[in-house]
């Protein structure tokens, strides 16, 4: 999930095997472009929808795919690296939402919510399959945590876009972003930190809260408590590292 701490450096480290890894790679993401176009469309009825669909995950898959190819050290893809594209694939047929005038009925909403639990889950599998394979490294879990930095980010734009909370729900959701921003101004922020259970269940909550403000169910004044506690507990969290950051720096 999504945490203060900042990804240990991914070691550069050229492979043999890197040509035809990330033509697996390339592969795998032409045969999800269907799906995000499907999707998107299916969402928004849009053809500007799905034209942000497509660029957004045009986005993540570039970035993604230079990462991998500077980085990845073995000869295979791995189930877990599929994983996370996949989930990158539906978060980005979500941004298809984004230029469409909120969750416009209750049906939109519930099924957009089931899309949003699908992809949480699958968030669950990828460290399982990347263990199971022997394939761990540095750069699935960036990839990881980044793709969980921008789902976030998407939810708390959707809520926001549906009046499920104000503005400051954005808080909820770019905090990662907010923290790497600093760090640029305060270059320590980037120091390791050590692993806390505290820290990924707050992170925990923080997704389950903002899935759970897409469901219509929720709204008024419950809407703004959920995201409310969200928010001061994430606030807490990055506060404490930032705390224990400033302590520890040399």
């Amino acid at each position: 999930m999504i945490e203060a701490e900042t990804a240990q450096p991914m070691p550069s480290a050229f492979n043999r095997h890197g040509a035809p890894v990330l033509g697996r790679y390339l592969l795998a993401c032409a045969l999800l472009v269907p799906a995000i176009m499907a999707l998107g469309l299916f969402l928004t009825q849009s053809v500007a929808g799905v034209a942000v669909a497509l660029a957004a995950f045009a986005a993540m898959a570039v970035i993604a795919g230079l990462a991998l190819r500077r980085h990845y050290p073995h000869d295979r893809l791995g189930i877990a690296n599929i994983v996370t594209l996949s989930r990158s694939a539906i978060i980005a047929a979500l941004c298809a939402l984004l230029v469409a005038p909120g969750l416009q009925s209750d049906q939109l909403a519930w099924t957009v919510l089931a899309i949003a639990i699908f992809s949480l889950c699958l968030d669950g599998v990828d460290g399982y399959f990347a263990r199971r394979q022997g394939l761990t490294s540095a750069f699935g879990a960036r990839f990881d945590m980044e793709i969980d930095s921008i789902f976030a980010l998407l939810l708390a734009l959707l809520c926001w876009q549906s009046g499920k909370a104000g503005a400051w729900v954005l808080i909820l959701g770019s905090m990662r972003y907010l923290f790497l921003g600093a760090a640029f101004v305060w270059p320590w922020l980037l120091a390791p930190l050590p692993q806390r259970f505290t820290r990924k269940a707050i992170c925990v909550v923080q997704i389950a809260v903002l899935i759970a403000l897409l469901a219509p169910i929720i709204s008024g004044p419950m809407s703004w408590t959920l995201a409310a506690i969200g928010t001061l507990l994430l606030v807490y969290s990055f506060g404490r590292d930032v705390v224990w950051l400033a302590r520890h720096r040399p």
